[in-house]
């Protein structure tokens, strides 16, 4: 459907150079922008930035983790060995 907005000529300027810089066109810029608009989260509503991970364990159960618990989980996984002793198969004796 076609339709006539008018935008302030310093939204419009950077509006097109988002649209080149990220090689879409200008319709499709402003199409994702609506509908990005359309779909936010009521006013007065957090949005959630946190990324859900899939945990195991309960629905129910909340898994909290500082960046300390991150450091150290690294730490160890730098300090244990990566390569592991291969296991070399017997050949099957016929």
């Amino acid at each position: 459907m076609r339709t006539t907005v008018e935008l302030p000529p310093d939204l419009m300027r950077a509006a097109k150079a988002r649209a080149a810089e990220s090689g879409e066109s200008l319709k499709t810029l402003l199409t994702r922008a609506v509908a990005a608009e359309l779909h936010a989260q009521p006013e007065g509503t957090e949005r959630s930035t946190r990324v859900r991970l899939p945990l195991f364990g309960s629905a129910g159960r909340k898994v909290t983790l500082t960046n300390a618990d991150l450091e150290r989980a690294l730490a160890d996984a730098d300090a244990t060995p990566t390569h592991t002793a291969r296991r070399t198969r017997k050949a099957a004796s016929w």
